[in-house]
């Protein structure tokens, strides 16, 4: 088998998953192919809520500013009664920004906004989405991947290191793959439609009949467009007129609201809701991403916001088994992923649980803030500590520079490298792909409002070092002993050969 690379990873699926892997690595340098079977970019708006952590990882991408004025914020529901009378509520508390958690409320983007920003962002790294490209097969050796990918000039074959499935729930990755993706089905088909109408106000999220699966009925205008959102459960059986006139009808029908007429479908779907999780993300060089490893129902805004943080988490070690770390740090991938899409399913079935009786609510959980890893292999054990610990997320905290300026430890960590944060002057050597700050005396940032000492409550000459993707591998006293398993660790993941990057 000849080993000659057209690129170092093929990604399937230029949705948002596979447009987050690619971003990362075209900052890494790392070579690839995206292919995406559509021939056009998805145009409808499935994925509609960017939670908080998920801000804060796009970013780190360069594109939380574009995301922001696209989007905008949840309108509070109006919850219709029987007499036409209705009752406002909020589906989350709205809690206030802090110093940690910069990002704290959902943000709202239809999903076709946040893909264009996302694709926007790629070509401005030097990449691209290659559409009307299909992946027909592959087989894979000790070395790489031989893939059949089918696209406009015809057949081709790519030879690959790396091959990632992030090709939706019907995922050819996984089935070509024989991976199991046991689960359910939870009994309610659906419908979802993007649309253009009148007779109603676009400054509210409109709710009908609540409480009853039959004849719910949601109505949500999608922030950044003149659209509305229409979502309602349909029967098991039978086709489904998505045509303007039946919808309309539909409408008519549940809410007794004759005044509400649709001008166009913009987009619409309908489908089952399911949840299911794949057994495993990883076989040799192949490696499953975002829903072709996990599906949901929509109840809480979940999937594709644990689909960008799958590639995410999985990116930096695709560069850094690239660059000559061991194969045994992409295990951690799954390890660490795999529950967290486990727990997401879970939350997503209880709260459609609770749609059902008209009584969702969604709390912090759904923010995403509270992942971590503190079960990883990555995680460096410590003494023991009370507060922040190995895989955690690392905190926010606004500093000041030595020179005066302002900024964020957000901001240090931002970009492709570690980041090893000291309280004081312990010594430990620079290193590509490692940038060191120190606070204290003489240190190149300043505590001024004591939020990292809050947050992070480091002893004197003692360190936090934080990966790639914003968790903390560990906190040590920086003494002798503490700088040889801090030098041994980074041996290990093969940091000195990796290059910072700066994009």
């Amino acid at each position: 088998m000849t080993n000659h690379f057209a690129a170092d990873v093929l990604i399937c699926g230029a949705g948002a998953a596979g447009l987050t892997l690619a971003i990362d690595l075209a900052r890494r340098n790392i070579t690839f192919r995206l292919i995406e079977k559509m021939p056009v970019p998805f145009h409808g708006s499935r994925g509609k809520g960017i939670q908080p952590r998920t801000q804060e990882v796009f970013e780190d991408l360069g594109i939380i500013d574009k995301v922001v004025a696209a989007g905008g914020e949840y309108p509070l529901m109006r919850v219709y009664r029987e007499d036409g009378s209705f009752v406002e509520k909020d589906l989350g508390k709205r809690s206030e920004a802090t110093p940690a958690e910069p990002f704290h409320i959902p943000l709202m983007i239809p999903q076709f906004l946040t893909e264009r920003i996302m694709r926007q962002r790629l070509v401005e790294l030097g990449g691209h989405v290659e559409f009307g490209c299909e992946l027909i097969g592959f087989e894979q050796d000790q070395e790489g991947v031989t893939a059949q990918v089918s696209g406009p000039g015809g057949e081709e074959t790519v030879r690959v290191r790396y091959l990632l499935g992030a090709d939706g729930g019907g995922s050819f990755v996984r089935k070509a793959l024989g991976v199991g993706f046991p689960g359910k089905t939870l009994g309610v088909r659906a419908l979802v439609a993007d649309v253009t109408l009148t007779g109603l106000d676009q400054g509210w999220w409109h709710q009908f009949n609540d409480s009853n699966m039959e004849r719910m009925i949601s109505i949500c205008p999608l922030a950044g467009t003149n659209l509305f959102q229409l979502q309602a459960p349909v029967p098991q059986e039978g086709e489904v007129d998505l045509s303007a006139g039946r919808l309309e009808r539909m409408i008519a029908e549940r809410t007794h609201a004759h005044d509400i007429g649709i001008q166009s479908v913009n987009w619409a779907s309908v489908y089952q809701m399911n949840a299911r999780l794949a057994d495993r993300y990883r076989v040799d060089r192949v490696f499953l991403v975002g829903d072709a490893a996990h599906i949901h129902p929509p109840t809480g805004g979940q999937g594709l916001n644990t689909s960008v943080q799958d590639a995410y988490n999985l990116g930096w070690k695709l560069a850094a088994i690239l660059a000559g770390a061991h194969d045994a740090l992409l295990n951690s991938y799954e390890i660490e992923r795999r529950p967290v899409a486990e727990t997401m399913l879970g939350l997503s079935t209880r709260l459609l649980d609770a749609s059902r009786l008209g009584e969702i609510k969604r709390g912090r959980e759904v923010r995403q803030l509270d992942i971590g890893y503190p079960e990883s292999p990555l995680s460096m054990a410590s003494r023991e500590r009370v507060g922040l610990r190995a895989g955690d997320r690392a905190p926010d905290a606004p500093i000041v520079g030595a020179a005066g300026q302002p900024s964020r430890l957000f901001q240090l960590f931002r970009g492709p490298h570690w980041t090893l944060l000291i309280n004081g002057q312990a010594d430990f050597s620079s290193r590509p792909g490692l940038q060191i700050h120190r606070l204290g005396r003489k240190g190149d940032i300043v505590d001024a409002f004591g939020h990292v000492g809050e947050a992070y409550q480091l002893q004197s000459d003692e360190g936090v070092l934080v990966r790639p993707d914003g968790y903390i591998a560990g906190i040590l006293p920086l003494n002798s002993d503490g700088v040889a398993r801090l030098e041994a660790y980074l041996g290990r993941i093969a940091l000195s050969f990796c290059g910072e990057g700066s994009r």
